[in-house]
């Protein structure tokens, strides 16, 4: 299989290096430096792109890869505001895979929460906060996994309404506090506390490696399909 690595930053390159591995071929890289060669030229012999760059850009990239008829795995998180258009292009015809998370356990994480949520939702003494560490060079804050988490709350919680990235003490309101330090690769927990104890279920990212294989995983997935997908349609979660 032939992949365009849009973006090669340091999960660009884990990709690469897991790519290469499982036999594929890395068949285009853009990078900051070479943003004109992703066009349907270059693209004309990729089977799928993997795109991990900025909420800026992204949404134009997608573009670029649909004009070419190429599916795009996408971890690149803060455009969500264009979520609709994207999709109305899947309904279309063409192939985009999105995960906030490409991580096996992130994903399982975004499982349990859901069901924790549920057996807590009874229980008024109760209520949750989040909280989320990344890297200093993480671009949007919360993180894309913190925002899934959060809305896995919201939608299984019959009293949460929204999230705020801030201290919040209204019943409606899930509080999400954004830590940025060092080179930490990715770090969540969700806490549900009362007065007299608290429950918390939380998420460690050794490596950037499990972000990695799962994209690549799911570049392996997406070649000739139409539509759009997630970590659920890969593991049938």
């Amino acid at each position: 299989m032939r992949i365009a690595l849009i973006g090669y930053g340091k999960m660009g390159k884990e990709i690469e290096q897991i790519a290469r591995n499982r036999g594929h071929e890395i068949g285009l890289i853009i990078d900051q430096d070479n943003q004109k060669d992703l066009n349907a030229d270059q693209l004309k012999d990729i089977d799928v792109a993997i795109e991990f760059t900025n909420p800026e850009s992204a949404y134009g990239n997608y573009q670029i890869c649909f004009e070419a008829k190429v599916p795009v795995v996408s971890g690149t998180t803060g455009w969500l505001d264009k979520m609709d258009l994207v999709k109305e292009k899947c309904n279309a015809g063409d192939g985009f895979f999105y995960a906030s998370n490409f991580s096996l356990g992130v994903n399982l994480f975004f499982e349990l929460n859901k069901k924790l949520t549920k057996l807590m939702a009874p229980f008024e003494e109760y209520n949750a906060d989040m909280e989320e560490i990344h890297h200093i060079h993480k671009l949007d804050s919360p993180s894309g996994t913190a925002i899934t988490l959060a809305e896995g709350i919201i939608d299984n919680h019959p009293k949460k309404d929204k999230w705020i990235e801030a201290t919040s003490m209204k019943e409606d309101e899930l509080s999400i506090l954004a830590k940025r330090h060092g080179a930490v690769p990715g770090t969540h927990s969700v806490t549900w506390h009362s007065e007299v104890d608290e429950i918390t279920i939380q998420h460690l990212a050794y490596s950037r490696k499990g972000f990695a294989l799962g994209a690549v995983l799911a570049a392996e997935f997406m070649p000739k399909k139409e539509g759009f997908f997630g970590m659920k349609d890969l593991l049938n979660l």
